[in-house]
């Protein structure tokens, strides 16, 4: 009777086993990828050694004994696997491990120093290094893949890899030229240098030994082109081989060349610009069109544009805290930049929430549409301007 009682207890406990792996199993590792369930595997193989030998160093080293060196032995791994999973939460939410990530290899090469610092061998003490940062590494790589299945890039480009090695070395091509390309350029890159090299000399008043040294390098290059590369029937490189020479001859001219300044004013695009332009606007207390006349500022440089836009923001957001919207008329009035600029960053700033919300209220309440000319609205409790100021709050 109590064998039967046995079996049956044995018999529900492994079910229940079975159940709850089963359920483990689908939940959390069937979803996964191989590499992903072999990296946490190899990982608490190699942090199980880690944490061995965490265990004798306390014991060792550090002389806990009992309950006490069974609560403070691991503390390091416990913090490593802490860490990494902050890491990885980092990784999902702000692409990046972050500090998490440098604790994780700090806290693992720590780890690995002091197991090895009890070893009693330098076999066991290699071992015992290795452990644990073997466990980062699949742990870094981990991360790595996932960090590109999210954000679709890898996270660094190396410096020195094998195919940027041969270039360097001139084994390997950057480009997709074939060979023949690559050598025909390279003879007609010699003749046009052998050809620089002796009109140096000759303006240079050089002697006649060493003129006679570059023509007879000059010479031999010419030959080995037209031979190599088909110079006299090939057009292509034939221009190819003047372009290269003029290049070369006119390299003085570079000192006088005056490009474009990218951070330059604009200069005037027509001249209709420059003479003044007329527009119409609304006056603020009246309803009747008048004529505001603007007068085409002079060109300034960059520091006096970025001044005058600045001080543009600053009118704007003072007008919109006391619930104004101003009018492109009175943003140019104000701060002196040009009526056609005022409208320009009307345009975009009208867009922000702030300004929407008040030209939203006032189309509710007045049925008004904003087109940068409207006088101002009153409203009972405080003063809504949708394309004016106001003279009151």
């Amino acid at each position: 009777m109590t064998a039967l009682i046995l079996l049956g207890l044995a018999y529900l406990a492994l079910r229940a086993v079975y159940r709850v792996g089963n359920r483990f199993f689908h939940r959390f590792v069937s979803p996964r990828p191989a590499e992903d369930i072999l990296t946490i595997v190899a990982a608490s193989i190699a942090t199980g050694v880690s944490a061995q030998g965490m265990w004798r160093f306390s014991g060792d080293v550090l002389g806990f004994d009992g309950p006490l060196r069974l609560l403070l032995f691991a503390f390091i791994e416990v913090a490593v696997i802490t860490s990494a999973v902050r890491a990885r939460r980092n990784m999902r939410e702000n692409y990046s491990a972050g500090i998490d990530g440098i604790a994780v290899w700090t806290l693992t090469g720590l780890s690995a120093v002091l197991s090895s610092m009890d070893a009693r061998s330098v076999a066991e003490a290699l071992f015992r290094l290795a452990a644990p940062l073997v466990a980062a590494w699949l742990w870094e790589r981990g991360m790595a893949i996932e960090r590109h299945r999210i954000t679709g890039r890898a996270r660094i480009h190396w410096r020195l890899t094998p195919e940027r090695m041969l270039v360097r070395v001139g084994l390997a091509e950057a480009s997709d030229r074939t060979a023949s390309e690559v050598d025909a350029h390279r003879r007609l890159t010699r003749v046009a240098l052998a050809a620089k090299r002796a009109r140096a000399l000759r303006e240079a008043g050089a002697s006649d030994r060493k003129m006679r040294a570059a023509l007879i390098k000059l010479d031999r290059a010419m030959d080995q082109a037209v031979e190599h590369t088909g110079l006299a029937v090939d057009t292509d490189r034939q221009e190819a081989l003047l372009s290269q020479i003029g290049a070369l001859y006119n390299t003085s001219a570079l000192i006088d060349l005056s490009p474009p300044v990218p951070w330059a004013p604009e200069e005037p695009r027509a001249s209709a610009e420059l003479s003044p332009a007329r527009s119409l606007a609304y006056d603020e207390d009246e309803d009747e069109e008048v004529e505001v006349v603007e007068t085409a500022l002079p060109v300034v440089d960059t520091a006096q544009r970025a001044a005058l836009m600045r001080a543009a923001r600053e009118y704007w957001d003072k007008q919109i805290e006391r619930k104004f919207v101003p009018r492109a008329a009175d943003i140019a009035h104000e701060t002196g930049i040009t009526l056609a600029t005022a409208r320009e960053y009307r345009a975009l700033w009208k867009l922000e929430p702030q300004a929407h919300a008040l030209i939203e209220a006032a189309y509710n309440e007045h049925g008004i549409i904003d087109t940068g000319t409207f006088p101002a609205i009153e409203t009972p409790e405080r003063v809504l301007t949708v394309n004016g100021s106001s003279r009151s709050l």
